[in-house]
This record gives C-alpha cells, sequence and structure tokens, in this order.
C-alpha cells in the first residue's frame, strides 16, 4: 500500500510537472504557428499570466495543468475496462 502510494505520488508530481513546464510551452508554440504572433511579449508573458492564473485558481488554466494527470487516469481506466471485459 505504501509503494503504491509512493509511486503514484511521484506519477502525479510527474505530470504536474510535465503540465506546468512543458506543456504550456507547446501551447505556446503550437498556437503562434496556427493562430499567428501572440498578443503580449512573447512566451514570458504567456506562462506569467498562466502562473497568475493558476494562483488565483482559475478553473481552465488548472485544467491544462492538470491535463497529463488526468489523461493518464483516463487511459488507466479505459484499460481496467477492457481487462474486465476481455475476462469475461
Amino acid at each position: 500500500m505504501k509503494r503504491t502510494s509512493l509511486r503514484e505520488a511521484i506519477v502525479f508530481g510527474a505530470c504536474l510537472l510535465f503540465g506546468f513546464i512543458v506543456l504550456p510551452a507547446a501551447v505556446f508554440f503550437v498556437g503562434q504557428n496556427v493562430f499567428g504572433v501572440y498578443g503580449g511579449d512573447g512566451y514570458g508573458e504567456f506562462f506569467t499570466t498562466l502562473a497568475r492564473k493558476v494562483l488565483a485558481f482559475d478553473g481552465a488554466s488548472w485544467f491544462l495543468i492538470l491535463s497529463p494527470y488526468l489523461a493518464l487516469q483516463t487511459v488507466r481506466l479505459a484499460v481496467f475496462g477492457w481487462r474486465k471485459t476481455a475476462a469475461m
């Protein structure tokens, strides 16, 4: 039980770090290529705005930050359901 909790905490931390560092950069650069130049002063302002929204508990920004973990949990749930169905 303790080992599983520790592993899950590490997975959550890694997904949170990925969602806070890598994912916003990907969103910014893909957005620039698709929609054109960001209206602010570049990635620094984009990241600062995102960080302020996260600290203000904005739902959309938290969804962005937590989306890697939520995606992983969705895949885990689908695999779990598929295994249960296949076993019947």
